[in-house]
């Protein structure tokens, strides 16, 4: 085998180019050799007279291959029989026999999946490299494989060859397989966090199923930041929240839980939606200037059978009616949290008994090769189909949406569903109302009509002892310090009696102690003290609603 013409064909060696490139560089002499070669000296350079440098031109392709410290082999023919192996080769893998079939000769190669890349070379005649392969010595390998003597094949029995170099990249992988096992922990790290924040058990309210899902995406940089939530407010209203902080990782995670914490403290001052997210905006960017996040905070109130909600740039709602119709509830939508300088507003959507409503971050609707409405669009068919329990249809618009474990962004869903109950079911959900009209005669009115009401709900003697005094010290207290109009509303359902009285003053009644000599002040508290709860908000068209209620007793579920 002729070395010496293939020294010039070793594109697949680094190095070998730039030695090639770098000969206009080197020190000529008047005239060049019989050869073709050139004197070793670069410019600029002394060169030594004594001991020159040999060129590499002055070499035979053994001797350059010998010197090299990567691993070099040689194969030929359609066997790919070894024809060289150099002295890196032979002590990383031991002597092999020349002459003989790769597959037999250099099983090193066969156990890492080289051979049919031979084959490639030799029919396309181009390099085919092979990146970071633990070769049987343990040590990991970069093989490329080039295309040699394709010029003189006619000269030779053994055909073309292909030259195989392998460089250790040992230390390279190691490092690599060290930052995977960091980012494989801080993901761990960050998904612990962002799973340890979100609700572990949701608040089931009485008018409403609800269910949710959180899907952690495939690495650490899709992890962290989606929220949900849900908060009983009383009264037999329910806020829902969904959100997303814009970042990745550990911090998203934490600035999420900050979010939560702070909506939850929020909610309890039963303020409408767009005013907990002005409240959300401002705290956002405190915790972190540089960071923003979407959310949606919506309230059901089961007695206007609608969901009043407000968005900070978070994706629109979607809704299906009884018939299976989904509306999509896109608007009002101001920009993220954490911005800062607008002012958000409510709008409400429909969400009668027999809907399904379902809030979602933009993990589950946004991919890299579509628009994001062309996802929405997609979720808005799969609503369409999906019917059955809260956690079923959750479920199946995860899998519509094609998300995957190595899915590239995280998500979160959260389904509501207010059931149509009819028979025994409806029985145990009522409501009554009553118009206070007049002055003082008001009063006993409420009276009556309250103890009516409770009497024919089958309560027993005591809760409905409870009710009438708790439905008149309620319709007292808004006589003497509210306007008009003013209204008296019962509701049961399955767990609870709730009482609601409402005026046109939107001065909320706090409780105090009340001195002996005072006349007034004890209704709140006497309210306070016979309910199981009690609680007072502003209405959005103007003035208050007062309520409390009753814990019914497990016998009592059922009329």
């Amino acid at each position: 085998m002729n070395f010496t013409r293939w020294s010039a064909r070793l594109p697949g060696i680094p190095g070998t180019q730039r030695r090639a490139a770098a000969r206009t560089d080197l020190a000529t002499a008047p005239e060049r050799r019989a050869d073709g070669s050139v004197p070793a000296a670069r410019a600029g350079q002394p060169a030594d007279p004594e001991n020159p440098a040999p060129a590499v031109d002055t070499l035979p392709a053994r001797e350059v291959l010998d010197r090299v410290p990567a691993l070099v082999a040689l194969v030929h023919g359609p066997d790919h029989r070894l024809a060289y192996v150099n002295g890196a080769y032979t002590a990383a893998f031991g002597a092999r026999p020349l002459g003989e079939p790769a597959r037999d000769a250099l099983p090193e190669l066969r156990e890492l999946g080289l051979l049919p890349l031979l084959d490639q070379v030799l029919r396309s005649g181009r390099p085919r490299t092979l990146k970071s392969r633990k070769a049987t010595d343990g040590r990991s390998y970069t093989f490329t494989c080039t295309p040699a003597g394709e010029a003189d094949a006619a000269d030779r029995p053994g055909g073309p060859g292909v030259l195989v170099f392998a460089t250790d990249v040992t230390d390279h992988a190691e490092a690599a397989e060290r930052l995977r096992a960091s980012e494989r922990r801080q993901r761990e790290t960050a998904v612990t966090l962002q799973r340890s924040l979100l609700p572990q058990v949701l608040e089931q309210p009485d008018d409403l199923r609800i269910a949710a899902t959180y899907q952690p995406g495939g690495t650490e940089a899709a992890v962290g930041g989606d929220w949900y939530d849900v908060i009983t407010l009383g009264g037999g209203r329910t806020a829902l929240v969904i959100g997303d902080v814009m970042g990745r990782g550990v911090r998203a995670a934490a600035v999420m839980g900050q979010l939560r914490t702070a909506v939850r403290a929020y909610a309890r001052m039963d303020l409408p939606p767009h005013e907990i997210l002005q409240l959300l905006d401002g705290l956002a960017a405190e915790i972190d200037a540089n960071q923003i996040a979407t959310c949606v905070y919506a309230v059901h109130d089961p007695n206007e059978g609608r969901l009043v909600y407000s968005s900070a740039g978070h994706l629109p709602i979607l809704v299906r009616d009884e018939n299976g119709a989904v509306v999509r509830a896109d608007e009002p939508t101001g920009p993220p949290l954490g911005t800062g300088g607008w002012v958000h507003s409510s709008g409400s959507v429909p969400l009668g008994p027999g809907s399904t409503a379902v809030l979602y971050t933009d993990g589950l609707v946004e991919r890299r090769d579509e628009d994001l409405d062309e996802g929405i669009t997609a979720l808005e068919r799969a609503l369409a189909g999906a019917t059955g329990t809260p956690q079923v249809v959750c479920d199946r618009l995860v899998r519509s949406a094609g998300v995957q474990a190595d899915h590239d962004d995280d998500v979160a869903v959260l389904v509501l569903q207010h059931p149509a109950r009819t028979g025994h079911d409806g029985e145990l959900f009522r409501n009554a109302a009553l118009e206070l009209l007049g002055g003082v005669e008001a009063a006993p009115r409420a009276r009556a009509f309250a103890s009516g009401v409770l009497t024919s709900w089958r309560f027993p003697a005591e809760l409905h002892d409870l009710g009438v005094l708790a439905a008149s010290e309620l319709v007292a207290n808004s006589l003497q310090h509210g306007t008009p109009p003013m209204r008296l509303r019962l509701r049961r359902t399955d767990r609870r009696l709730i009482i609601e009285v409402t005026d046109g003053d939107d001065h909320l009644p706090r409780r105090r102690r009340a001195e002996p000599v005072d006349e007034s002040g004890r209704g709140i508290a006497i309210v306070a003290t016979i309910a199981s709860g009690w609680g007072a908000r502003r209405t959005p068209g103007g003035g208050k609603a007062v309520w409390c209620e009753f814990v019914l007793p497990a016998k009592q579920e059922s009329p």
